[in-house]
């Protein structure tokens, strides 16, 4: 039985515009605290969902669910927009710090790109070996390992500087609400966009990479699904 994969778009409707849309839209009507809790029962309820109906929890909800209950904790506690701006830069530059110290141990690169559910990992280890590559690969896994990291450290920059130019207004009031609605919503072409293109680089210099050291078409290299 064929497993039914989640489709992204409904997930960053649900989980980025319809919340950021209600932040926006609805804080003058419900209040600050209504609006709150209604944009964030959307992640919520959509993660308990698919927790329902694949046994595991969704990793964008969870996401989606942290950042608004984070963003709304700190706007409850009526901390200023650089208190914001400091949250939003965290996490990313946490994880970029985690990738590149992933290095030391196992490199995130291999978990996230270079195992047996894309790659071809035995045949190209082969080829590796018979053409004496090995440390030219390595080498290939740590640049590529820190070029991911960088995307996650461009995230962190452009998170703290967005929460600056929008948060403006006094925290607590039904203004500051819809920037945060009008943050989370720019948060994807302004942040997301960038990054996405960082690792979509990151995947092309991995493979790209491989072909010069092994000698292997594309299609002998990519695990046939």
């Amino acid at each position: 039985m064929n497993e039914k994969k989640n489709n992204p778009f409904l997930e960053i409707i649900i989980n980025i515009v319809i919340p950021s849309f209600i932040l926006i839209k609805f804080s003058y009507k419900l209040g600050q605290l209504n609006s709150f809790f209604l944009a964030l029962s959307f992640p919520f309820l959509y993660s308990i969902y698919n927790f329902f109906r694949e046994k595991k929890f969704n990793f964008f909800s969870i996401i989606g669910f942290i950042n608004i209950l984070l963003t709304g904790s700190l706007g409850f506690l009526k901390l200023e927009g650089f208190w914001f701006a400091i949250k939003e830069a965290t996490i990313p530059f946490i994880i970029g710090i985690s990738v590149i110290i992933s290095i030391k141990f196992n490199p995130i690169i291999k978990i996230l790109i270079y195992n047996d559910s894309i790659i071809n990992v035995e045949k190209v280890n082969n080829a590796l070996e018979k053409r004496n590559n090995k440390s030219q690969f390595e080498k290939l896994i740590i640049s590529t390992n820190y070029i991911l990291a960088s995307s996650f450290f461009l995230s962190s920059i452009l998170n703290f500087l967005l929460a600056l130019i929008i948060l403006k207004s006094p925290p607590g009031t039904t203004e500051f609400n819809q920037e945060l609605g009008k943050m989370n919503a720019l948060s994807f072409p302004i942040i997301v966009l960038p990054s996405m293109v960082i690792i979509i680089f990151t995947f092309w210099k991995l493979i790209n990479g491989i072909i010069k050291l092994t000698d292997l078409k594309l299609e002998e290299i990519l695990k046939n699904k």
